[in-house]
């Protein structure tokens, strides 16, 4: 499938919104671009949320304040790249009208679980390249963990629905 002129430059300009806001100091594990990524997979589709999980975090590796992300990059390129393509299958699934509590309590938990599964393989790719116990690793990284899954829960619940609204009043097709 190939991008259009408009869609081209919308996932640049996104890209560069979640880069920007990913470089903004912010206490660690508290983030924004599953968020965007997943509600612009949910309402362009897998193609454009993919993309745009995967050059964020691909921008994001060399530019993040918390330092270059070295061998991890691919892990977390693949993790977004899941959370915009999970995204646009949600979207699918999503029906007008839908019930505000239900689509609040599916992105919520769904959010939840992208978040671990984002988490899980970072971690796993970290304990992988560099010779680390994979039960260490997870030790370590649990309490950032909880505080990235419980936050990016509360996110998807409290702005999914209201970013899908904004987006679709702000339509480009």
């Amino acid at each position: 499938m190939q991008l259009n002129t408009r869609e081209l430059a919308l996932l640049s300009v996104l890209t560069a919104l979640c880069v920007g806001i990913q470089i903004t100091p912010r206490p660690p594990s508290i983030e924004f671009t599953s968020l965007i990524c997943f509600t612009v997979g949910a309402f362009y589709g897998c193609l454009i949320g993919g993309l745009l999980g995967g050059l964020t975090m691909f921008v994001n590796g060399f530019l993040s304040p918390w330092g270059f992300a070295g061998i991890n990059l691919p892990f977390q390129v693949l993790g977004m790249v899941i959370v915009g393509l999970a995204g646009g299958f949600f979207g699918r699934t999503i029906k007008a009208p839908e019930s505000n509590t239900r689509l609040v309590a599916e992105s919520s938990i769904i959010g939840g679980f992208l978040t671990l599964i984002y988490d899980v393989i970072t971690n796993l790719g970290f304990a992988v390249f560099f010779g680390v116990g994979i039960i260490p690793v997870f030790i370590a990284g649990i309490w950032f963990s909880v505080i990235h899954v419980g936050s990016n829960t509360f996110l998807f619940a409290s702005a999914f629905l209201p970013l899908l609204r904004i987006m679709k009043r702000f339509q480009m097709r």
